[in-house]
């Protein structure tokens, strides 16, 4: 693994956050695109004169330093504005899986406790269903609206224009919270991770460092701003001295052409979108890109060499999560399948149940801690049992379970949390499980993860219908749809006269997992029911 040390000694301890980044790299590369969304482009100095303006529109909306300000927005230019505005200002950005709905996003607003929100119409449409929900009143005091006019929308406000005044950069450090990302809940609520600057500056340093990335280089990302993967591309760029282009979302059929476009030489792709990928004939454009070099952790081993020879990139493998960093990755010497060694300033441990160290070559769960100062995330938002569980015996205990080999080389075996890995979206179980029992006719219900042909997982449920009561599966989609993100909504769905349980009760859902489909089992895809998105 290339060793970041050069760009880390560039900036010092004090300056490794977003407002002294800005300043640092407008200084040095001024007139350079950093910045790409649409027609919008920004230069590294226009992302600092933008950090500046837009902490004064937050500012004048009555947000101060520590305030939480929730976006619920697709890729575009003003996502970024406000988190370079909350950065500058000392406030937290809370980026919102624009998929959320119902109880998950009621608890995501509730939690973060924003004061305000920016969205997007069809995100103000899933706020104001919340109504319905039996639940304390938010803690909103204001919303900013995108693409549409504010006019008759009760406490709503066109998203601002660019303020001529720049606040003044608050004392922001290091270890202060710069975005609360919500990770999928695996044993209950989702939770907020706290994210503080200098983790994101040691995710640039890193994932720069792995990708081999050079100055002037041009990234394309086609992935959600609202999850780490695409913000840490922002964090490349902006050290590298290179562009980021942020696509709205990921076409398969638009992919390439967009990579020549923009004339990128680094993307981004998630195991399931390989397949997909190979999956689409062959046009000119599959080898007239430039691209060198894409980030592609969880791609099965049997993909690598195939999508090289097609597609002329390398696909690069690796490990990290919203509560770390990129701890885990492949340099020169590649072995598809595997997530690769621990990097320069990191330690992993693959341990036992009782946090014991396994030997080399048994699988067990995979423990993670980093050398430098706030590497990591700081702990869960409102949270702290949480934060006490999973950071215990002073490392991050990731559930998941490894292999470590005798080279050092870790290889991902399954997921030891109950949570389910689908296209790119962790899907929690327990909060897809509490919509299917809000319905009257469910007694039980128990959601796993089933084997899918696109290289990830498949949400299947099996369900137990109160004494006299009746479902069908068409009736539970419609009933799933408007309460939940529509990647959650179960494709398999099995009615059973019970599940299998411990004496005391607990579903066994290991058993249901080696279970699988069977012949009883209703497949929404071969039935041919299309979800609304």
């Amino acid at each position: 693994m290339q060793k970041p040390i050069p760009l880390a000694q560039a900036f010092a301890p004090p300056d490794r956050t977003l407002p002294r980044m800005l300043q640092h790299q407008a200084a040095r590369f001024g007139g350079r695109t950093l910045f790409v969304a649409g027609s919008v482009r920004w230069t590294f100095a226009d992302a600092l004169r933008i950090a500046g303006a837009y902490g004064t529109a937050l500012q004048q909306a009555g947000v101060q330093a520590g305030d939480r300000v929730a976006l619920l927005c697709s890729n575009r230019a003003e996502f970024m504005q406000v988190v370079l505005g909350c950065a500058w200002i000392g406030a937290v950005a809370v980026p919102i899986n624009t998929a959320s709905r119902g109880s998950q996003l009621q608890h995501i607003l509730s939690n973060s406790g924003a004061r305000l929100l920016v969205t997007e119409a069809e995100g103000l449409q899933a706020v104001r269903a919340l109504a319905v929900l039996e639940a304390p009143a938010l803690p909103l005091q204001s919303i900013w609206l995108l693409d549409a006019s504010a006019e008759g929308e009760v406490g709503c406000t066109p998203f601002p224009a660019e303020p001529a005044e720049t606040a003044a950069p608050a004392a922001v450090r290091p270890g202060d919270t710069l975005l609360i990302l919500y990770t999928s809940g695996t044993t209950g609520l989702s939770k907020g991770v706290c994210c503080p600057h200098a983790q994101f500056f040691w995710w640039g340093v890193h994932s720069g460092s792995l990708l081999g990335l050079q100055e002037g280089e041009v990234l394309l990302t086609t992935l959600p701003l609202f999850h780490t993967n695409a913000m840490n591309a922002f964090f490349q760029a902006l050290l590298s001295g290179s562009t980021l282009v942020v696509e709205k979302r990921f076409s398969a059929s638009a992919f390439w052409s967009s990579l020549v476009r923009h004339q990128a030489t680094v993307t981004y792709v998630l195991g399931a979108m390989v397949p997909i990928l190979l999956s689409k004939d062959t046009t000119p454009d599959d080898r007239a890109h430039r691209v060198r070099i894409a980030l592609a952790p969880g791609v099965p081993p049997q993909f690598h060499a195939v999508f090289t020879k097609r597609f002329g990139m390398r696909l690069l493998d690796g490990y990290g999560s919203t509560e770390t960093n990129f701890v885990i990755g492949l340099d020169a010497e590649q072995r598809p399948g595997s997530m690769g060694r621990t990097g320069d300033g990191f330690e992993a441990c693959v341990v036992d149940e009782d946090d014991n160290p396994v030997p080399r070559g048994q699988p067990g769960e995979l423990l993670l801690r980093a050398r430098d100062p706030y590497a990591f995330a700081t702990g869960y938002f409102g949270m702290p049992e949480k934060t006490v569980e999973a950071w215990r015996n002073l490392w991050f205990h990731t559930g998941d379970r490894v292999v470590c080999d005798a080279d050092g080389f870790f290889t991902f075996m399954d997921r030891l949390k109950d949570a389910i890995r689908r296209r790119g979206e962790n899907i929690s179980s327990y909060e897809v499980e509490q919509v299917l029992l809000s319905h009257p006719a469910i007694a039980v219900a128990a959601v796993y993860p089933v084997k899918s042909e696109m290289a990830e997982d498949e949400v299947m449920t099996a369900i137990v219908l109160r004494e006299g009561a009746s479902l069908d599966a068409v009736a539970l989609m419609q009933f799933c749809e408007p309460r939940m993100a529509y990647f959650a909504v179960p494709r398999f769905v099995e009615f059973m006269a019970q599940l299998p349980a411990t004496e005391n009760g607990k579903i066994q859902k290991f058993k249901l997992r080696e279970r699988g489909t069977t012949e009883q089992t209703w497949d929404r895809e071969a039935a041919g029911y299309q979800l609304k998105r």
